[in-house]
C-alpha cells in the first residue's frame, strides 16, 4: 500500500516510539519486525530507514530485541518505557497548559567552567525538557513544583547545582517574567502549524488509512507538547492556541481510534515477552 509523506522535521524514531507508546506500553509483549516495517511503511518510512530505525534504538537501549526461530521481535526497555510514561503524562494527564498553579515557582541556578561544556550542555537539555526557561545567566526558572534530586539524576553537577521554590513579589511583573523566560512566539507557532495541517474538515486526506493519520497526529502533537512549559493559563494570551490545538487532538484522536485499532489488530503480530 502505498504511503504518505511524513513531515520532514517528524523522525522514523519518533514515529517508532508513538507506535510502541500506543501498542506496546503498559503490556508485556514483543512485536516481529515485519510489523513495524509495515506500519511505518504507511507515513512514508521506507523499509531500510524502518530496520535502521529499529536497530538504532536497540543499540541505544531503547528497544529489546528477541530471536524466536528465524524471526526477529522487538520489545521495550525500562529506559524506554519511562520515557513513553513521561510522554503520556506530559501529552495526556497534564496537557499543554497549567490551570491549577498556584504560584510557586522552581528555581535552578547552576555553574560549571568552560571545560565541562559537555556537561553543560546535557544540564541545559534536562531543564528545557523538564520546562525551565532561562531567565538570566545561569538561572532558570519553572512554574511547577520540581524533583529536582530526579532531574539530576545520573548527572555529575550535584555540586554545582542551587535550587529553590519560591513565589514572586513586588515589583515583579509576572507577564514580562515569562516572555523574557520562554518564547511565546516559538511556542505559539508551533501550535498554530499543527493546527494548519489537523483543524480542517479532512485532516491529511493523502493518508492511506486512519492509521497512518493517527500515529501522524500523535507523533506530532507529542513533539509540540514536549517543547512547552506548561505556562498558567491566566498569564498567557487569550487566543492562547495551545488550547484550540489540544481540543482538536482530542477529538481526532477519538474519531481515528476505531479504524486505527482494527488495522492494527489484522497487520500487528505479537507474541508475550519470552521469559528471562
Amino acid at each position: 500500500m502505498d504511503g504518505v509523506e511524513e513531515p520532514a522535521w517528524i523522525r522514523p524514531q519518533a514515529l517508532m516510539l508513538s507506535f510502541c507508546g500506543g501498542q506496546l506500553w503498559g503490556r508485556d509483549e514483543i512485536v516481529f519486525s515485519g510489523s513495524f516495517v509495515d506500519v511505518l511503511a504507511r507515513v512514508g518510512v521506507g523499509e531500510h530507514a524502518a530496520r535502521s530505525t529499529l536497530a538504532r534504538m536497540t543499540r541505544r537501549g531503547l528497544l529489546a530485541r528477541y530471536r524466536i526461530g528465524k524471526r526477529v521481535f522487538f520489545g521495550l526497555t525500562k529506559t524506554a518505557e519511562d520515557i513513553l510514561a513521561d510522554g503520556e503524562r506530559k501529552a495526556w494527564r497534564e496537557g499543554p497548559v497549567n490551570r491549577e498553579w498556584h504560584g510557586r515557582w522552581t528555581l535552578l541556578g547552576f555553574s560549571l567552567p568552560e571545560t565541562r561544556r559537555a556537561d553543560r550542555h546535557l544540564l541545559r537539555s534536562r531543564l528545557s525538557w523538564a520546562g525551565f526557561g532561562l531567565l538570566r545567566n545561569g538561572l532558570w526558572v519553572c512554574p511547577a513544583p520540581i524533583d529536582v534530586t530526579e532531574l539530576l539524576a545520573d548527572l555529575d553537577v550535584v555540586g554545582h547545582v542551587k535550587a529553590f521554590e519560591a513565589t514572586t513579589l513586588a515589583p515583579t511583573d509576572v507577564d514580562e517574567m515569562i516572555a523574557d523566560a520562554w518564547d511565546l512566539d516559538a511556542i505559539a507557532a508551533r501550535y498554530r502549524a499543527f493546527l494548519t495541517r489537523w483543524d480542517v474538515e479532512d485532516p491529511l486526506p493523502g493518508a492511506p488509512d486512519d492509521l497512518a493519520r493517527h500515529l501522524l497526529l500523535i507523533t506530532e502533537w507529542l513533539l509540540v507538547v514536549r517543547e512547552d512549559p506548561r505556562l498558567p493559563v491566566e498569564h498567557l494570551p487569550a487566543d492562547w492556541p495551545a488550547v484550540r490545538a489540544e481540543h482538536v487532538v482530542l477529538r481526532l484522536r477519538k474519531r481515528f481510534e476505531p479504524e486505527m485499532s482494527r488495522i492494527v489488530e489484522s497487520i500487528v503480530e505479537r507474541l508475550p515477552t519470552p521469559a528471562g
